[in-house]
């Protein structure tokens, strides 16, 4: 056993249990196939230290007498990660019983040994990086999406996400969970796109979740967890998944509509009532606009469906509304919200608005209305994206498009149904009123959004972004003084310069600032946290949040942050964790994709004993009182 390099106090290190094979002989992978034994560490580990699962490299299959094996034949190294306490001086004593399994062919011996290495804390250790980087090269890398699977008679089939640009020249599933597959029974594979699906013969009675590595050939190896969901047929439609689609959509096309009452949204939709109101009787028109505007809007969802799925292909774990973790995207939405604040305010005309341009108008609206809708995942919307990110990238596109269709229908039905339009007020001054009224919530959203730079990029990009929207207020003004006074020409010159300064501050404004200690207080969510409090017997509330997220800070105002609900909480010994996902945690993001989810809000209850359950999208203070007094 040896270890990488020195360690500091409270640190960690990777500890090497180094494997050398003889000729013809071999050892066995974490799960051994139809024979033998995997290998057993007992440590002894000084008080405090703790060590991590054994992590092995992707192994080889051995066929003898019809029984498969998963072997090494070579020489290799077992991986892992050592953790030291906190007051650790000097060297710290590593101890290790180990058992395992040597043979060939036709023997088998039983070996053990005493592995031991004193730790050097501080400085002075061998330092064995290079050699520890050439096995860890060795280790399969984890893919960042679940692996889904199902079962068809005999059959376990897998949906693996891997990038058809990505080679696999001699693919197999290593399964480590036990008891699955038949391990000597032939696979197979086909391509669905960027969709590896593999067919194993099937043995025992299954598993809800398990885990296992697809080697690719040449030593590559890729590990995984599978979940159930839907996999595509070898002609790369998804069998038995219309059902899955189905519901995907209706969820994607409801969730949409309800967008439109999101108060970054609604300003909009409402404006667009207003230009239709105006229209009066003239349905050609009405009904090209809308036509216009739903077709801005499925672009607009479609094409962030589309960003999701090629950055996710790329091996990054990204979920809904990936964009608005990255400040440059927040300073384009604070200076767009501000100019939608202006222009409801009657300080200028923004022709995409104001319906001038159609039907160019209509489709820049949708657009723009895509675009803002983004930091919300409110009711029937989690779930569906969460079944898009499960489908092959024709049925998760469609889903995308979905969402634009809710968020553009209802203005389509009121172009199309004459019975409704007839509804709307006869324009008058009443008009004017409401587009000012609306464009409180439409500042609110600036200012959430310079809040929100502020959490993420501190105070130099709050000052930044700042100091951009003066200019491009006073700009805008300027630009309304032009067009009042009919000068196209000077309009045209301040458009630019808006342009310029909108490009340079999202150019200037500094990343993402490292998340301060409060952040990562002992209230940050983590799956062994949630483990220990259960293992202790009490209850866990997790609630999943981000600072983009309108209907998370909705939840947690109403419900969550409620004196009476954090009296029950602590009566009750409720430990509540926190998933902060602003500025995207890849742990999180994984998180959410096993729980079929592509962005927040979500809330899981945990009492020991249970299953999680997963609480509404919609919180109610009692919701969360009844289960905290349940005990």
């Amino acid at each position: 056993m040896v270890a990488e390099g020195p360690v500091q106090p409270g640190g960690e290190v990777e500890l090497a249990l180094h494997m050398r094979t003889n000729p013809g002989w071999h050892g066995y992978w974490q799960n051994p196939g139809d024979a033998g034994l995997p290998m057993t560490v007992d440590w002894t580990l000084p008080d405090g230290a703790s060590v991590g699962p054994l992590r092995y490299p992707v192994p080889t299959r051995l066929l003898i007498a019809g029984l498969m094996n998963y072997v090494f034949e070579r020489e290799y190294a077992v991986l892992v990660r050592l953790k030291v306490p906190a007051d650790a001086r000097g060297t710290v004593p590593i101890r290790a019983a180990a058992r395992w399994l040597a043979c060939t062919d036709k023997v088998c011996v039983p070996e053990e040994g005493e592995l031991s290495t004193n730790l050097v804390v501080g400085t002075g250790a061998p330092d064995r990086r290079p050699q520890f980087d050439t096995w860890r090269q060795a280790l399969p890398q984890p893919l960042a999406a679940p692996v889904q699977f199902a079962t068809a008679g005999d059959k376990l089939r897998l949906a693996i996400p891997l990038p058809a640009s990505v080679r696999a020249d001699e693919p197999y599933v290593f399964l480590a969970t036990e008891k699955i597959g038949d391990y000597a029974g032939e696979q197979k594979f086909s391509r669905s796109g960027d969709t590896l699906v593999a067919e194993l013969p099937r043995k025992g009675g299954g598993a809800n979740r398990f885990e296992g590595v697809v080697a690719l050939g040449d030593g590559r190896g890729l590990s995984f967890q599978a979940v159930p969901g839907a996999v595509p047929d070898a002609s790369g439609t998804t069998g038995g998944s219309e059902t899955t689609l189905l519901w995907a959509l209706l969820g994607a096309i409801a969730g949409g509509i309800l967008l439109n009452l999101m108060p970054c949204v609604f300003p909009i939709l409402a404006l667009k009532a207003l230009h239709l109101s105006k229209a009066g009787g003239d349905s050609r028109e009405a009904r090209r606009d809308a036509l216009a505007y739903a077709a801005g809007a499925i672009v607009g969802t479609g094409a962030l469906g589309a960003a999701i799925l090629a950055i996710r292909a790329g091996g990054s774990a990204v979920g809904w509304a990936f964009q608005l973790q990255d400040p440059r995207t927040i300073v384009l939405l604070f200076l767009l919200a501000l100019a939608i604040t202006l222009n409801l305010l009657r300080l200028f005309e923004l022709p995409v608005l104001g319906g001038s341009a159609r039907p160019a108008g209509g489709f820049g609206t949708g657009l723009l209305a895509a675009f803002v809708a983004t930091p919300c995942a409110g009711p029937f919307m989690g779930a569906a994206l969460g079944a898009a990110l499960l489908l092959p990238p024709a049925g998760s596109l469609l889903v995308f498009a979905a969402l634009g269709f809710g968020l553009a229908l209802p203005f389509v039905l009121v172009a199309f149904v004459p019975a409704l339009r007839r509804r709307l007020p006869k324009p008058g001054a009443w008009m004017a009123r409401l587009q000012r009224f609306l464009a409180i919530p439409m500042a609110a959203t600036a200012a959430a959004c310079l809040w929100l730079l502020w959490r993420q990029g501190g105070m130099p990009a709050l000052q930044l972004a700042a100091a951009a929207g003066v200019i491009v207020a006073a700009m805008l003004v300027s630009w309304g003084w032009a067009q009042r006074n009919g000068e196209r020409r000077q309009g045209w010159a301040i458009a630019a310069v808006i342009v310029l300064v909108s490009l340079g501050a999202m150019i200037a404004v500094p990343g993402p600032a490292p998340r301060s200690a409060a952040a990562k207080s002992v209230n940050a969510w983590s799956e062994a946290k949630v483990a220990a409090q259960l293992g202790q017997g009490g209850p866990v509330f997790v609630y999943f949040t981000a600072d983009w997220c309108l209907t998370c800070k909705a939840n947690e105002a109403a419900a969550i942050d409620r004196p009476e609900v954090q009296d029950a909480f602590e009566k009750a010994g409720v430990k509540v964790l926190v998933g902060d996902w602003t500025n995207g945690d890849p742990a999180i993001t994984r998180f959410l994709e096993s729980r079929g989810r592509a962005g927040v809000p979500l809330y899981l209850w945990y009492a020991p004993g249970q299953p999680a359950e997963e609480l509404p999208q919609v919180l109610t203070p009692g919701m969360l009182i009844s289960r905290a007094t349940a005990r």
